[in-house]
């Protein structure tokens, strides 16, 4: 098990930090070549992946990108879809511009879209492939007051990575969402700081908060960035061969429904 993506080549959007750097690190420790991307370099210089600059919210970056990958490594077998967020401000919908809607549906709908366009091709031609979308618990519960763009974003992911897989599974290409809950990173931290600035409460408040706006998390706590990272490398692993077209859900048990 612990080498059983060796020959293999991942590529990992936004798998410079957080979940995604986790996702990366799960991959290449079972024995897959690993390339990440991120619109920069994250300035470490322990980075132990093949890091390639690139902003897929532009289709002639993502197009160089997945050229540069096959010209060095040959095709690319497993693909993460992992970048995405949002800058939308908190405060309901009156606060969303056009603007805000737009970037974080390019974050995280139309950047997956873009980037499996130029991977499917060579996917379907070797009769083989595995995309993994992280998605959110958000696109089913959505947490309206900060993140309803973001949310929206999501939810549109989801129904996309079902319709994909409904299209190219009989072409031999497995294709599943994974939808984390609170995940404690940089990121999350910068955003309940943020939260926590504009309501002017501590961060115990506002993290409080967000749990219970999910129903709240019986875990009692945040996942960690490698436990998602795990549920990631199972469903990419040979072991997964039957899982294709499904939402897996790591929320800590806070989504209340089935």
């Amino acid at each position: 098990m612990e080498k059983e993506l060796t020959g293999k080549v991942a590529l990992v959007t936004g798998g410079t930090k957080g979940i995604g750097k986790a996702i990366a690190d799960r991959l290449s420790q079972a024995g897959a070549t690993v390339i990440v991307t991120a619109r920069n370099h994250p300035g470490d210089e322990n980075l132990k992946h093949h890091f390639i600059a690139a902003d897929i919210t532009i289709s002639s970056e993502t197009d160089k990108m997945v050229w540069e990958i096959n010209e060095k490594y040959g095709a690319i077998d497993i693909l993460v879809n992992n970048m995405g967020g949002s800058s939308s401000p908190s405060g309901g919908f009156g606060v969303l511009t056009d603007k805000h809607w737009e970037n974080d549906m390019q974050l995280n709908l139309h950047s997956a879209v873009r980037i499996d366009r130029a991977i499917l091709p060579q996917m379907v031609e070797k009769n083989s492939g595995v995309i993994i979308h992280v998605s959110s618990i958000t696109g089913a519960l959505p947490v309206y007051e900060s993140l309803g763009a973001y949310a929206v974003a999501k939810a549109a992911l989801n129904n996309y990575s079902k319709s994909l897989a409904k299209e190219f599974t009989p072409k031999g290409i497995r294709i599943a969402a994974v939808s984390p809950g609170m995940v404690k990173t940089d990121t999350m931290d910068a955003y309940l700081q943020s939260l926590a600035d504009t309501t002017a409460s501590s961060i115990e408040e506002v993290t409080r908060n967000l749990m219970n706006s999910l129903g709240g998390i019986p875990m009692g706590r945040m996942a960690l960035p490698d436990e998602i990272a795990e549920l990631v490398g199972f469903l990419v692993s040979p072991r997964a061969s039957y899982i294709t077209g499904v939402n897996y859900i790591i929320d800590g048990g806070a989504n209340p429904s089935l």
